[in-house]
């Protein structure tokens, strides 16, 4: 049996983290309950997670003395309360971490067993390898380990000239070209040792159609194969979801904001709103409180979306501010989506990287009959603290539903702002 020191910020990120150490024994140090204290009541996800986590505690105590230790399906949950005095000379007291340390040597000392400290703490890790403790990230809820092979939704693959003259003259191969494995909405980049190309897009098991991508959307025309397999999926009814990763620059947030003014004002009938919405995340220092109605609190973090809407208006702010006045339009934060229901909309949701997996469900399970919605972001640029390449809520939706014919994915490589961005987006 091994020993397991969870820090705060593991429960705070995932409150089932209790129940994922089986036949192992899960040691809570008490300076750990006292930031679930502290954090239970904010009203944030974090917040939802201390109370979920103190409320199971709580249920715990009926079974037996959590200070002895409570069997919890196959492992045994224990608050800790020893150990607090003996922090390793140069460590102050005061400061949580050093405590967890002080709690895993105590226990080291005393069992024969491996004692390992959980923490999504860079910081604690270092400090716990300086002093031969067994450190580990907690990445149950991780993705992935490695950046590159999150799916990207576009493929390369060698055939032969025969085979593309094939997918233009019929418009679709059928059969297993041994292609490896595809998944629906995937597009495949046909190359031949001739140096003909084309492109199919899978349709089903086995089914690859030639796909003609629109010339342009709003008048913004795509300008590599990327943005064209982007341009497909945006104005396919048919596809309830896309994700597009990319770097800054890459077209992301303009391609979907085309689509959406497309959709809304060619009177297609699809949609009848584009709702425009992003996290209120700040790069930086946070700059406090804002004056004004909640427009004018908005604004600043909005100002992005609004940029991209400006442009493809023309710079038309009255056109826009009527398109918003009638409802056409809607900007708005995440912050009250919980409880509602979105139905026949258009949604944009940009920066997703920077909200959790359990933020990004909330966002998705408010989508009504008859909506679309656009998830866009960079996982090479997370401003939440809480969150990473591999267990931010965008990586997750686009690993999740990429085996789903409903949704569609393309990772945008080529920045195209302008050739300083995308030199900055390269080598900084």
């Amino acid at each position: 049996m091994k020993k397991f020191i969870l820090d705060a910020n593991v429960l705070l990120h995932d409150p089932k983290a209790l129940q994922v150490f089986d036949d192992n024994e899960v040691v809570i140090p008490v300076s750990v309950l006292d930031e679930l204290d502290n954090a239970k009541t904010r009203p944030d996800e974090r917040g939802r997670n201390a109370r979920a986590v103190v409320r199971l505690l709580d249920k715990l105590r009926a079974s037996g003395s959590l200070s002895e230790g409570v069997k919890l399906h196959e492992s045994i949950i224990k608050v800790e309360l020893n150990h607090r005095g003996n922090v390793p000379r140069g460590l102050s007291s005061d400061k949580t971490d050093n405590r967890i340390i002080s709690t895993a040597l105590g226990l080291k000392a005393e069992c024969d067993c491996p004692v390992i400290v959980v923490s999504k703490d860079i910081n604690l890790r270092v400090k716990c390898d300086a002093l031969s403790i067994e450190a580990q990230d907690y990445v149950k809820d991780k993705i992935t380990t490695d950046l590159e092979s999150i799916y990207s939704g576009v493929k390369t693959v060698r055939v032969t000239p025969r085979t593309i003259d094939q997918l233009y003259d019929e418009g679709y191969l059928e059969g297993d070209p041994g292609y490896g494995k595809c998944y629906p909405n995937q597009f495949v980049i046909l190359k031949s040792h001739n140096n003909q190309s084309g492109i199919a897009r899978c349709v089903g098991s086995n089914r690859f159609e030639k796909f003609n991508p629109p010339q342009e959307i709003w008048d913004i025309r795509p300008r590599n194969v990327e943005q064209k397999c982007a341009m497909e999926l945006l104005m396919d009814p048919n596809i309830k979801l896309v994700t597009l990763i990319g770097r800054a620059g890459a077209g992301k947030t303009l391609l979907a904001a085309a689509a959406a003014l497309h959709h809304i004002l060619n009177n297609s009938g699809t949609f009848q709103r584009a709702l425009i919405s992003r996290p209120i995340q700040p790069m930086g220092r946070d700059i406090g409180f804002l004056p004004g109605d909640l427009e004018d609190k908005l604004k600043p973090w909005m100002q992005p979306i609004y940029d991209n809407l400006e442009f493809l208006l023309g710079s038309d702010y009255q056109m826009l501010n009527e398109y918003k006045y009638n409802g056409l339009i809607q900007v708005e934060p995440l912050t009250y989506i919980r409880g509602r229901s979105i139905p026949k909309s258009f949604i944009l949701l940009d920066e997703a990287q920077n909200l959790t997996a359990k933020e990004i469900k909330t966002v998705i399970t408010r989508i009504g009959q008859d909506s679309k919605i656009v998830i866009t972001g960079d996982i090479e640029q997370i401003d939440n603290p809480y969150v990473d390449f591999a267990d931010n809520g965008l990586t997750h939706v686009v690993e999740r539903f990429k085996d789903k014919a409903v949704a569609g994915h393309v990772t945008l490589r080529k920045g195209e702002r302008s050739e300083l961005a995308t030199l900055a987006s390269e080598i900084l």
